[in-house]
């Protein structure tokens, strides 16, 4: 089992920026790969993005590509979130997870995510 940790969030202004963190431990983190996901008040959870474990492949959703840039530092045990050009449709809770798969590609779909984070709150005003 993997346990995740979030930091950052909070209220920003439209066209702002936040960065979420998200630390695990449990497993080596060079093996995990760590997806993103948002709940809007009223809606279903919807997939923000993902990079596998080897780092050399990431997946976003429609809605934040080329604002939300995903990354990880092995060495902190570490992903993370930098969201910008902030909209008031951003507003929601994130989530980070985890996906301890080695193989496949559900993880670029948001599937099979097997360990989850507390959530944080983003809050952009317009």
């Amino acid at each position: 089992q993997v346990q995740l940790v979030q930091s950052g969030g909070g209220l920003v202004q439209a066209g702002g920026s936040l960065r979420l963190s998200c630390a695990a431990s449990g497993r080596s983190f060079r093996t995990i790969t760590i997806g993103w996901f948002r709940q809007a008040p009223g809606k279903e959870r919807e997939f923000v993005g993902a990079q596998r474990w080897t780092g050399d492949s990431t997946s976003y959703a429609d809605s934040v590509k080329g604002r939300f840039t995903i990354s990880r530092d092995n060495a902190k045990n570490t992903a993370y979130l930098q969201m910008n050009s902030l909209k008031p449709e951003d507003t929601a809770v994130y989530y980070c997870a985890a996906d301890r798969a080695l193989f496949g590609d559900t993880w670029r779909r948001g599937e099979g995510y097997d360990d989850w984070g507390r959530g944080t709150q983003v809050t952009v005003s317009s």
